[in-house]
C-alpha cells in the first residue's frame, strides 16, 4: 500500500495573532494567556509530524508538498470581493475576518497553500499515483462559507479541492465525510443544493456553530437528500461513534456510490480536547479509518483522502494522527497510546450506551 502525506512547514507558520482565551479575545474579565491562548496553534500538528518522524512511520509514507491553490481554484468557491479583501489585509498587517478568524501578514498565501495541499492530495489519489493520501493542512477549512470565514477557517479547503477535481473531470461524484467534532457548516452550505457531492457531518450537537447541524437539514432542490447531519450527544465515546459509522455513515456512502471519499479529519472529539465534550480515543479514529477504507475499497477502488481539520489537545492529537496514518498505510509501526487505558476506563456506562444506541435508532429511522 502506498500512502502520500502532504505537508509543508509554511502551514505551521500560520498565526491567528493577538491574544485569545480559547475562542474569545482577551479584555475585561478575560485575562491574557501566557502563550497567546489561541487553540488553533501549530503545535498539535507539528507534534503529530514529530511523533511520526520519531517512530519511523514518516519513512514509510511518500512525503510531498503541493503548490498553492490557484486564483481560478479559489473563485470556484469564493467570490472575488472576499478574496481581494482577504489578500489586501494579508499584504498589509493582517486582521480579523468573519467570526473568530484572525490572521497575520502573509495569511492569505498560507491559506491558499493549505487548500493546495488538500487539492494535491486529492489529485494524487484520483490520478492513481497512490492508494490514499493525507493532507496535514492548516489553517483548517470546513467552517468557511463562501464569503464569511469562521471557526479558524479562512478558505474552504475541501470544497476548493473538490470543485477543482470536478472541473477537470477527475471525478463525477464526491463524498465528504466530516468527523471533526464541530459541524462542517461551510462544506454543507457550499454543496447544499448539489447532487454530485454528498456531505456528511458527524459532530457534537450544538457545539459549534450552535445554530447549524440539525439532522433534519437534508439539502434543497437537486441536493435534497444529499446532506446528512449526525448530531451526537455530549459524552459520546468509542461505541457511539462506531455505531453511527456502521448504521448511518457507511450505508449513506454505499447508496451514493462515490468516485472518491474525502474525510474532514478533525481530532477534536478526543477525550481531552478543550473545545469538545466527547470521549473518543486514538483507537476510535483507527477503527473509523479502517471502516472508511473498507468502504472505499468496495465503492471506489480504495480512493480515499484525509484532510486535517481541528484537534486542539497538543499532547493527544499526535497519537490520534499516528493511528490514522498507520492504518492508512498498513504500517506495522505503532505508537502505543499512553493515555489509552485511562480513556478506555472513562467510556460511558452500559446504561448510557443503551441510550446512545436508541439515539442512533431515531436517526436511522429518519434517514432510511
Amino acid at each position: 500500500m502506498k500512502t502520500s502525506f502532504f505537508v509543508d512547514e509554511r502551514c505551521f507558520w500560520h498565526s491567528g495573532g493577538g491574544n485569545y482565551a480559547l475562542t474569545l479575545p482577551v479584555g475585561g474579565l478575560i485575562q491574557p494567556m501566557a502563550a497567546g491562548g489561541f487553540p488553533e496553534s501549530p503545535e498539535s500538528k507539528r507534534r503529530m509530524k514529530n511523533l511520526m518522524d520519531v517512530t519511523g512511520l514518516s519513512k514509510e509514507l511518500t512525503e510531498k508538498t503541493a503548490p498553492e491553490a490557484t486564483w481560478e481554484d479559489l473563485l470556484r468557491v469564493h467570490p472575488e470581493a472576499y478574496l481581494k479583501k482577504f489578500k489586501t489585509m494579508s499584504d498589509d498587517s493582517g486582521g480579523v475576518l468573519g467570526r473568530v478568524t484572525p490572521f497575520s501578514p502573509g495569511g492569505f498565501e498560507i491559506a491558499t497553500l493549505s487548500a493546495g495541499l488538500v487539492k494535491g492530495a486529492l489529485f494524487e489519489v484520483l490520478k492513481g499515483r497512490c492508494d490514499n493520501a493525507y493532507a496535514l493542512s492548516r489553517p483548517p477549512g470546513h467552517h468557511c462559507l463562501p464569503d464569511y470565514p469562521n471557526g479558524f477557517c479562512l478558505l474552504a479547503n475541501i470544497a476548493i479541492a473538490t470543485e477543482a477535481a470536478l472541473a477537470e473531470g477527475l471525478a463525477g461524484r464526491v463524498a465528504v465525510l466530516d468527523w471533526d467534532v464541530h459541524h462542517g457548516n461551510g462544506t454543507e452550505a457550499i454543496f447544499y443544493d448539489r447532487d454530485d457531492v454528498l456531505t456528511i457531518s458527524m459532530h457534537q450537537e450544538r457545539n459549534y456553530p450552535m445554530d447549524t447541524g440539525d439532522a433534519e437539514d437534508r439539502g434543497v432542490g437537486a441536493g435534497d437528500g444529499f446532506n446528512m447531519n449526525i448530531p451526537l450527544p455530549p459524552g459520546g465515546g468509542h461505541a457511539l461513534y462506531l455505531d453511527a459509522m456502521e448504521r448511518l455513515l457507511l450505508p449513506a456512502l454505499s447508496a451514493f456510490q462515490p468516485d472518491v471519499i474525502i474525510v474532514a479529519c478533525g481530532f477534536d472529539a478526543a477525550a481531552v480536547d478543550p473545545l469538545s465534550r466527547m470521549l473518543v480515543t486514538a483507537q476510535t479514529f483507527r477503527e473509523m479509518t479502517a471502516m472508511v477504507m473498507d468502504a472505499a475499497d468496495d465503492l471506489c477502488d480504495g480512493r480515499l483522502v484525509m484532510a486535517h481539520e481541528g484537534g486542539y489537545a497538543e499532547a493527544y492529537v499526535p497519537f490520534c494522527g499516528h493511528a490514522v496514518l498507520q492504518q492508512m498505510s498498513g504500517s506495522m509501526i505503532e505508537a502505543e497510546d499512553p493515555f489509552g487505558e485511562t480513556f478506555a476506563a472513562r467510556q460511558p456506562s452500559e446504561r448510557l450506551q443503551r441510550m446512545h444506541a436508541s439515539f442512533i435508532d431515531d436517526l436511522e429511522s429518519l434517514f432510511f
